[in-house]
């Protein structure tokens, strides 16, 4: 299969999942039903569930979906690590820890209210590892320690924050799992000019990460710069990991999955990788969170079956790490 016919079957496979999402759920809509409603909105409860909670369920799946898979596409290339996600970087860290002080300190208790410092926080995380990692062009393995450092050390912030103030554990408690149903559509329109300009830049950072993958030396006899490189991609990471996580929660295993699947049928150009990501990880976000809806009587949150599904592969994938370098 070419690749440009794969990523034509990710774009039909996406818009079956989404219809999908519209349809399963604690009252499944008929297809029939579903495509009428969306011909022409009415006043019937089915028309309700479609337009005003499936919809942006929906659409901030594909988004948040789009933007965590291209993250650690992005995160894998640039620390050459099989398996790095965007959690890697202290990004979603940045943003809990944020959103955390924001509920504690200031009270807020919209998602709305304190998106924003989730996403200020995230931005932060970015900043301080790109000080610490070294602006001239950290080592993958000197990005990857600090990024492990600041998301350990702003966990720990967070921790202590939601275990002191009762009300930011109760407001917490259901953000941090991560989840679809508790975004609406004026939340993806909060974040999504960073989600654009992070889908774009990923983009345009694609040939030079292709460079970078052929060694620092090679690279900068081709004429990458690899400190340039390194800084537009973590700004990159922290606008699309950060946008994603202060709307639906730190979701993990989006990030580190989809790259690995999308390779199997594009290889490793990073053009191509980060297009496939873009169509097969939401697709993958919407499956998961249909299954939620389906796998108990009550409604399991999308970020629980992420890592109940996540787990295993990412055994499976360390395993084959290691048998690769065997």
């Amino acid at each position: 299969m070419s690749r440009g016919a794969g990523l034509v079957l990710g774009v039909v496979a996406l818009g079956f999942v989404a219809l999908l999402s519209l349809a399963v759920g604690s009252r499944s809509i008929p297809l029939s039903t579903l495509l009428d409603v969306l011909a022409s909105r009415d006043g019937s409860d089915s028309a309700f569930v479609v337009w005003e909670l499936r919809i942006p369920r929906t659409l901030i799946g594909i988004a948040a979906g789009a933007a965590l898979g291209v993250a650690g596409a992005l995160m894998q290339a640039l620390t050459r690590n099989p398996l790095a996600d965007p959690g890697l970087l202290g990004v979603n860290a940045g943003a809990s820890a944020a959103a955390a002080m924001s509920i504690s300190v200031l009270g807020l208790t919209d998602l709305r209210a304190f998106v924003w410092f989730a996403f200020a926080g995230a931005a932060l995380a970015g900043t301080v590892l790109y000080v610490i990692a070294g602006r001239t062009g950290a080592s993958p393995v000197r990005l990857a320690l600090a990024g492990a450092a600041v998301s350990a050390a702003l966990t720990g912030f967070t921790q202590a924050v939601i275990l002191l103030d009762q009300n930011a554990l109760d407001q917490m408690r259901f953000w941090t799992v991560g989840a679809l149903e508790r975004a609406d559509l004026g939340t993806l329109t909060d974040v999504a000019p960073f989600l654009v300009v992070g889908l774009v830049l990923a983009l345009l950072l694609a040939r030079p990460l292709n460079v970078l993958s052929l060694g620092e030396e090679m690279g900068r006899s081709l004429g990458a710069h690899l400190g340039r490189t390194q800084l537009l991609t973590l700004i990159a990471v922290t606008l699309l990991a950060g946008a994603a996580t202060a709307a639906v929660g730190p979701l993990v295993f989006v990030g580190l999955v989809a790259p690995h699947m999308v390779r199997v049928i594009t290889g490793p150009d990073e053009r191509w990788v980060v297009a496939y990501c873009a169509v097969f990880a939401p697709a993958l976000l919407l499956l998961a969170d249909v299954l939620g809806r389906v796998m108990a009587r009550e409604e399991i949150d999308v970020g629980v079956v992420t890592a109940l599904l996540g787990g295993p592969v990412f055994l499976i994938l360390l395993r084959r790490n290691k048998a690769v370098r065997a």
